[in-house]
């Protein structure tokens, strides 16, 4: 029969090694892009934990994104995945801030966007220039956005089917603009074309993303998984260290 402190003992012992199980399996990141001869080893959505490495070689190049950060990784050699740094957690609430919606008023608009080729500073906003799928917390407050701007300028937001056209207005040295509360909601499934005034257009479609994630790495895979890549994209070039 085991004593007492041989039982409690091998308690012990059983319980370090749980921790160092979840404390080795924490999560770090997710790959986003890799490229290279060793592509195929961490695809895009591979989930590395903390105490992890990866071996590449030459011609490599893993970029992961994290609640810390986005970190670069290039071979060859072998690398370690945690990376010590700056905290990224006030960019990425700043990135995925929501207006309350008592907030949202009527055919508003917004200044404060520096005017020129800076991309959208927040995930939530239409980008004028991207094409592809928009993942949105919201379908019934759209704020679009566009790259400089000192001039007025409407698009054109139309799909096969709809009965009146969505109009976006942007007055002169506007970069955003809130969607007219009276404009009837975009829905999911449809690709809309959004023509701007010199004709080019853009075709984006919409999908709820009704719990956005709070943290970089499970927010990345959430885009990945609904094929917004446009805001992916956004989101690990905000989250690289300064």
């Amino acid at each position: 029969m085991f004593s007492g402190r041989k039982i409690r003992s091998s308690l012990l012992i059983a319980g370090v090694a749980t921790g160092l199980v979840l404390a080795g399996g924490a999560q770090a990141g997710v790959v986003v892009k890799s490229s290279g001869p060793s592509a195929g080893q961490y695809p895009p959505g591979k989930k590395l934990d903390d105490a992890s490495s990866v071996t590449l070689k030459p011609g490599d190049t893993l970029t992961i994104l994290a609640d810390g950060g986005t970190r670069v990784i290039s071979g060859p050699g072998t690398h370690r995945v945690a990376a010590r740094g700056t905290s990224r957690r006030t960019t990425m609430a700043t990135l995925t801030q929501q207006r309350p919606k008592e907030r949202r008023i009527p055919t508003a608009t917004r200044t404060g966007a520096a005017l020129g080729t800076a991309p959208a500073s927040n995930l939530w906003q239409v980008d004028v220039t991207k094409s592809g799928a928009m993942c949105l917390p919201d379908l019934s407050a759209l704020t679009f956005f566009r790259p400089g701007g000192d001039q007025p300028s409407t698009y054109m937001l139309t799909a096969p089917g709809m009965i009146e056209h969505i109009h976006v207005a942007f007055p002169a040295n506007e970069s955003l603009v809130d969607m007219d509360s009276d404009t009837p909601t975009v829905k999911e499934g449809v690709d809309y074309v959004l023509t701007g005034p010199g004709g080019e257009s853009s075709v984006i479609s919409f999908k709820t993303l009704a719990e956005p994630a709070t943290t970089g790495e499970a927010l990345g895979l959430q885009l990945m998984e609904n094929g917004c890549e446009s805001q992916l994209e956004l989101l690990t070039a905000k989250m690289m260290p300064q």
